[in-house]
């Protein structure tokens, strides 16, 4: 069974970093590439950014590009979210999946508030 667990959110002012982290089991992670999605209150999911299998390519939605940076250790089947320079906007339950996968963890969730 495949399992991806999200965990590192938190509430954080406006500025502030957080990393998330997502371990992954049931499948051999350094074969995919994986995602980062995100769903903020009331919305539906919106993909963040992507990397692929050998962590050498990735990509950003544009409102994040050059304050968040996706990574990956294929040793320890995680994958990775640092998030700096944090927005209220970005408040949302952060998820990683596997496309074309919708996600399958709970989730963690990041509030930006001061």
């Amino acid at each position: 069974e495949e399992q991806l667990v999200e965990s590192g959110g938190g509430l954080v002012q406006p500025g502030g970093s957080l990393r998330l982290s997502c371990v992954v089991s049931g499948f051999t992670f350094n074969l995919y590439t994986m995602n980062w999605v995100r769903q903020a209150p009331g919305k539906g999911l919106e993909w963040v950014s992507s990397i692929n299998s050998a962590g050498s390519d990735t990509s950003y939605k544009s409102s994040v590009k050059g304050r968040f940076t996706i990574s990956r250790d294929n040793a320890k089947n995680t994958l990775y979210l640092q998030m700096n320079n944090l927005k209220p906007e970005d408040t949302a339950v952060y998820y990683c999946s596997k496309p074309p996968d919708s996600p399958k963890g709970q989730g963690t969730q990041v509030t930006v508030s001061s």
